[in-house]
Formats: structure tokens, sequence, C-alpha cells
């Protein structure tokens, strides 16, 4: 760096002090907001002085959507260049009424979309693991024939909770579900699942009210909350030892990736589950969607195309 522009950049370095004084005395805010502000904003002042910027008075957007580039193409990720950009935002504000800038150039940029985290699958080592509970005790049994019914059918945790003791029918093996827009599913049941539940049933009558159709009870004696199930499952996760949280999504999204592995059919996991959209199966899945789609095709008999 040279002279000219080291001094420069000391300069914009001075007004950002001036306004870290600012969130101190006016603002109050703590030595490690106003430290993450002022890490965010150096770091920002030198590269602005990389582009040429000496004064912020002369800050245009076009110097903040060029320090964004800069940052994600040098490997920053969306959230931490979302951060700076936020920080840059209300220092620009502040700018404003100071009066060195008529508007804030850092409103019209956004960082680069986030990507959707994929969910992470427990695999069946985990599951096993999960599931070796002693049937003892009755809430016990509840819970490992809930977890037993989310992970053989893939249910959603609100069609779980909503179960009533007529929609598991063994001696079909199924069970009826109500899904997202009232859709009705009828889904198969597994052996480990129907077991479970049968010796839930057994113990049930000790915990259920007589007028209480729920499938799953709490021991108030009236049909589980979501917030219950949620904690039992974490409460599960731990004493088991397992090194993630487990929660109702994560039985559901494994059900959904160990039947895309063993199978391939993208468009019967997509039934299961009750997706309206392909593209909403494929966010389950850890798996490539254009591969397993385009096998698919080729293969099932009702998806194959003329040819031309």
């Amino acid at each position: 760096m040279t002279k000219a522009e080291g001094g420069a950049t000391d300069e914009l370095k001075g007004v950002i002090e001036r306004f870290l004084e600012y969130l101190r005395v006016e603002r109050q805010l703590s030595v490690n907001t106003r430290s993450a502000y002022g890490r965010n904003l150096n770091d920002m002042a030198e590269q602005l002085n990389e582009l040429s910027l000496t004064a912020w008075s002369a800050l245009t957007i076009n110097h903040v959507r060029g320090i964004a580039t800069r940052m994600h193409k040098n490997g920053l990720s969306p959230r931490s260049i979302a951060t700076k950009l936020s920080a840059l935002r209300s220092f620009c504000d502040w700018l404003i009424l100071q009066g060195q800038l008529p508007a804030n150039p850092a409103r019209g940029v956004s960082a680069p979309k986030q990507g959707r985290p994929l969910p992470k699958n427990l695999d069946v080592d985990e599951l096993h693991q999960l599931m070796n509970i002693d049937e003892s005790d009755p809430l016990a049994v509840r819970d490992r024939a809930m977890m037993e019914l989310m992970y053989s059918s893939g249910l959603r945790l609100a069609e779980l909770v909503d179960l009533n003791m007529g929609d598991i029918q063994f001696d079909e093996r199924q069970v009826r579900v109500i899904g997202k827009g009232n859709k009705e599913r009828v889904l198969p049941v597994g052996r480990m699942a129907l077991e479970w539940l049968d010796k839930w049933l057994a113990v049930r009558p000790a915990l259920a009210g007589a007028e209480e159709f729920a499938l799953f009870v709490s021991q108030r004696q009236r049909r589980i909350s979501h917030r219950s199930v949620q904690l039992r499952l974490a409460e599960w996760g731990g004493k088991q030892s397992l090194p993630s949280h487990i929660h109702p999504h994560k039985l559901r999204h494994s059900f959904a990736t160990h039947m895309l592995e063993s199978s391939g059919d993208l468009r019967a996991v997509q039934e299961l589950l009750g997706h309206a959209d392909l593209a909403t199966t494929q966010i389950y899945t850890h798996l490539d969607f254009q591969h397993l789609a385009n096998a698919y095709d080729s293969a099932h008999p009702r998806a194959k195309r003329d040819k031309d």
C-alpha cells in the first residue's frame, strides 16, 4: 500500500471511529457489538480504498456492489457478506444524519442468496440406537411407537399428532393420514411399527380418557401436543447418546433418504411424503435429483416417451 493509499484508508477508518463512539454514547451498544461493527466496517474500508474510494461522501452503489462481488469471489459465505452489508447500511444511515451522504447506497445491494441447508438424516445404526428403548414404561412404549411409525411411514409431526384410533388398519398394515391441504393419504406401515403400536394399544387405557379418540395421548389423558412430541424425541436422543439433535422431521427425512437410496424411485417417495412437487422431494435427499429423475423416466413403463 502506498502512502497516499494508507492515508485514504486512515481517513475512512477515522470516520468509522466516530461512528463507533456514537454507538457507545447514543445507542449504548455493548462492547462486543461495537467491536463487530468495527471489524466489519474497517475491513470494508480497506476494500473500498482498493476501489479508489478516498472519502465516504463519494460512496456509490457501484462501490458497494464491487466489494460485495469481491467478498463473494474470495470465498466469503453469503451469511458473512450479509452481516458486513448490514453493518455498512447502519453506518451509511449515520453518515446521512451527519450530512455526508444524500442517500444510503448500501440499501440497494444484497448478499448472494444463502443455499438452503440440507437436513441431516440418521443412518441405520443411529436409528437402531435411538429405538433401543425399554418397553416396561408405558410412556417409553408410546414414544417408541410414535418414532417407529414416523420412520416407517414418513409422517409429518402434525399428521402423527392428529391420528385417531380408527386411522390404523392392522389387517391391511396401513395408516390413514390427513396431510397439508386437507389431502388424505393411505400409507403402508412396517412390521416393527405395527408391533410397537400393538404394544402401545395394550397400555394406552392406563393413560387415555374414556372419551379420547386420539391414538397418542399424554399423561394428562388427552391428545399429545406437538411440543410434547418434540421434547420427548429430543430427550430420547440425549438418553441414547446420539451425536445430533433428534426431532420429528429428522425421522421423516431419514425415511425419505433411506427409501430413495434403496429404491431410487423418486416419484414413489414423493407420493409417500405427500409432496405436490418433485422438487420438494429433492430437498429431503442428499442424492442427485436429476440423475434419479432421468433414471426413473428411462426405466418406468408409463414414464417412457415415444421416440420420434
